[in-house]
C-alpha cells in the first residue's frame, strides 16, 4: 500500500526529487540525534554509514516510480545530504562550524551511497530495493549503540609548530613562561568562532608552579612539570574550556562534541639557541580527538592547533624581539 502512495507521488521527476530530499534531511535529524544525544558518539556510523544511507535512501525514493541517470541519482543524494546538514543548523542540533568542517566527508560518502542505490535500483527485478534501503536505516541505530558500547580509545596526537626569535634564549624565557595580553586576531577561522588564547599567567615557579592560559571560552590549567630555565618548560592539562563557540543562528548552542571529544593533555616549549643571539622556540601539545574516522578529524585538529601555536609563538616572538631591542 505505502509502495503504490509513494509511486503517485513521484511520477514526475521534479516530485520523486523533492521526496527524495525532505524525507532523506528528516530521516538525518533523527540519526543524528540518536548518535549524539542519545549515545554520545561521533564516530564512524555518524560520519560514514549516516550520509551513506542518506545518499543511498533518496537515490532509491527518486528512482521509485522509473528508471533514472546516474546523474540525477547524485544530484539529489548529494542535496539530501547537504539540506539534512543545514537542517541540524537551523533546528539548533549542530553549530555551522562543525557542519562546515563535516561537509567534504559527508558529501562525499552520500555520493557513494547515492550511487550504490542508483546501481542496485537499476539492477533490480523484483523491486527489493526499497526494503533494502530501510533495512540499512533500521541497521544504524544497531551500530551507532555498537560503536558506543565499544568506546575506542583515541591514539595521542602531537603537533608540533616552530619560530626563529632574533633575541637569546633568556630573553624569550620570560616571554614563554607568562604571555601577555595577545592583540586582536586577524584570522577568519578565530573570528568565526574557534577558541584562541589571549593571554598566559603563572602562579610561582619552577616544578609544580600553575600556569593559566586564558581562552575565549575558559582557561587552561597547566601544572608544570619540567622548568629548565632558557631551555625548557613542560606542563600538563590538568583543565581545559570548550575548544569553539559554535556559530549559529541560535544561542547558546551547546552539541555534545564541545565537552570532552577534543581533550588537550600535556605541552611543552623548548628554547634552542642558534648563532648570532637568535633562539628556535619549539611549541608542543599532546592531544586525543574522540571523533572518527581519526585520519580525517586528525586534520582538523592538527591545522587548529597548529594556528593556535602559531598566533601564542609569533607574539612571543614579537614580544621578545622588542625586549631584546630595547
Amino acid at each position: 500500500m505505502w509502495s503504490k502512495y509513494l509511486l503517485r507521488v513521484t511520477d514526475t521527476q521534479l516530485g520523486s526529487a523533492v521526496l527524495g530530499v525532505l524525507a532523506t534531511s528528516a530521516l538525518g535529524l533523527v540519526l543524528t540525534l540518536i548518535a549524539t544525544n542519545l549515545f554520545g558518539d561521533y564516530g564512524f556510523a555518524l560520519f560514514v554509514a549516516t550520509p551513506f544511507v542518506l545518499g543511498f535512501f533518496s537515490s532509491i525514493l527518486h528512482g521509485l516510480s522509473g528508471p533514472r541517470h546516474a546523474g540525477e541519482a547524485v544530484a539529489v543524494g548529494t542535496i539530501s545530504v547537504v539540506v539534512a546538514s543545514l537542517a541540524l543548523i537551523a533546528f539548533a542540533i549542530e553549530g555551522a562550524i562543525c557542519i562546515v568542517m563535516a561537509l567534504p566527508i559527508t558529501i562525499a560518502v552520500g555520493v557513494v551511497g547515492a550511487s550504490v542505490g542508483h546501481l542496485l535500483q537499476s539492477r533490480s527485478r523484483g523491486g527489493r530495493t526499497p526494503s533494502q534501503a530501510l533495512s540499512l536505516v533500521l541497521l544504524l541505530p544497531l551500530l551507532m549503540g555498537a560503536e558506543s558500547a565499544v568506546a575506542l580509545e583515541p591514539p595521542l596526537r602531537s603537533v608540533t609548530t616552530t619560530v626563529v626569535i632574533d633575541a637569546p634564549p633568556s630573553v624569550v624565557w620570560r616571554n614563554v613562561v607568562a604571555v601577555e595580553p595577545l592583540p586582536p586576531p586577524t584570522e577568519l577561522t578565530f573570528r568565526l568562532g574557534i577558541a584562541y588564547p589571549t593571554h598566559a599567567t603563572i602562579s610561582g615557579s619552577g616544578v609544580g608552579a600553575v600556569r593559566r592560559c586564558t581562552f575565549t571560552t575558559g582557561d587552561f590549567v597547566e601544572p608544570i612539570t619540567a622548568w629548565q630555565p632558557g631551555r625548557r618548560l613542560a606542563f600538563d592539562v590538568r583543565s581545559q574550556p570548550a575548544p569553539m563557540r559554535e556559530l549559529s543562528p541560535w544561542p547558546n548552542v551547546h552539541p555534545p562534541h564541545l565537552d570532552g571529544f577534543l581533550r588537550s593533555e600535556r605541552g611543552r616549549f623548548e628554547l634552542i639557541p642558534l648563532a648570532g643571539g637568535r633562539t628556535l622556540l619549539r611549541g608542543t601539545s599532546w592531544y586525543r580527538n574522540r571523533m572518527w574516522p581519526q585520519p580525517y578529524w586528525g586534520f582538523w585538529a592538527d591545522t587548529l592547533m597548529h594556528k593556535i601555536h602559531r598566533r601564542v609563538l609569533l607574539h612571543v616572538k614579537a614580544l621578545s624581539e622588542r625586549d631584546a631591542a630595547g
